[in-house]
């Protein structure tokens, strides 16, 4: 009987002596509560720009005297290196139409867009691609159009943007479209004027 009691209190002291210890080692929580939440995380967008304008049409041309409204979507790079110098490199696929308000040359294009930042405010740009017209391409080509040889074209672009916010900007923009001499005629199309984009 005296043994037992002890040894009880032996294993009593030892357990106050190494308490803290000895809750430790069971492993489970000395405190409670709700567990925590998820972090959020953002929605991933394949949007990146959207972009509208106006352009003076053609003005060294016989469709001169008209303007036209652009239209641009300009998507999330597929490839990218956030926070390298390089990055300006990989380019951002984009589609949008150029559509004249005088019954003249309109196109939709697709292409590749290239931007680089000269500050955080001035950015310039570039853009490649290919475009669909409906031009006159006939032989006989009725006064005030354009010959434009064929209703597929190149499509190339200059930008020279500044951005008032992380959102919203406005650019100089002249395009120009033609086929590079591969159909029979090539009188081409450049338009130029402003236009203010909208980034997601």
């Amino acid at each position: 009987m005296r043994l037992k009691t002890g040894l009880s209190g032996v294993f009593a002291v030892a357990l106050l002596a190494a308490g803290p210890a000895v809750a430790a080692d069971l492993g489970y929580p000395t405190e409670f509560g709700a567990p925590a939440a998820p972090i959020a995380q953002a929605p991933v967008s394949f949007l990146s720009e959207v972009r509208l304008g106006t352009f003076a049409h053609d003005a060294a041309s016989p469709e001169k005297g008209s303007a036209d409204l652009n239209g641009e979507i300009l998507f999330a790079k597929p490839f990218s290196e956030p926070g390298s110098p390089w990055d300006f490199l990989f380019p951002r696929p984009s589609i949008g139409a150029t559509l004249n308000f005088a019954g003249k040359t309109s196109q939709a294009y697709a292409g590749l867009t290239w931007t680089y930042d000269i500050t955080k405010s001035i950015f310039v740009e570039g853009s490649f691609g290919g475009s669909v017209n409906n031009g006159k391409t006939g032989s006989i080509v009725p006064p005030g159009h354009n010959a434009m040889g064929c209703n597929v074209s190149f499509r190339e672009s200059g930008s020279v943007g500044y951005r008032f916010t992380a959102n919203w900007s406005l650019m100089g923009t002249i395009e120009h479209m033609s086929n590079a001499g591969l159909c029979t005629q090539n009188r081409g199309l450049t338009n130029y004027g402003a236009r203010i984009g909208y980034t997601f």
